[in-house]
């Protein structure tokens, strides 16, 4: 088994009437409901958007400096997502297919590479 990350950028859910998002949730539900019964399922949310604090951690000055806000070059930021534990690839793919049909909206899939073994 291998862990997926499915995701979307909330720059890729376009403008839609507030009735259709609230449309929207219970299918989504629906499709976390499923991956849950699978027994695939490990996590899955949405990000906060404006009013949820967002921090920027950089390490390049050889200090971690710490500040408000994504990373200032930044044109698209991370809306939510779910992990997954499947097979392959295959499986990967059409449980992103689910979720982005329930959302309404693009989804990307990637894989985690393998943890560390631990001796």
């Amino acid at each position: 088994m291998a862990e997926y990350l499915l995701y979307f950028n909330q720059q890729w859910v376009g403008d839609h009437s507030e009735e259709w998002f609230r449309g929207r949730g219970p299918l989504a539900r629906a499709a976390v409901d499923e991956m849950q019964a699978a027994g695939v399922y490990v996590f899955a949310g949405g990000l906060e958007e404006e009013d949820g604090p967002v921090y920027h951690a950089d390490p390049t000055s050889g200090t971690v400096m710490i500040t408000d806000g994504p990373y200032v070059e930044t044109k698209e930021f991370l809306g939510g997502f779910a992990i997954v534990d499947v097979p392959d690839d295959e499986a990967a793919k059409m449980w992103a297919g689910k979720i982005a049909e329930a959302c309404g909206w693009t989804h990307e899939v990637r894989r985690f590479k393998p943890r560390p073994t631990v001796d």
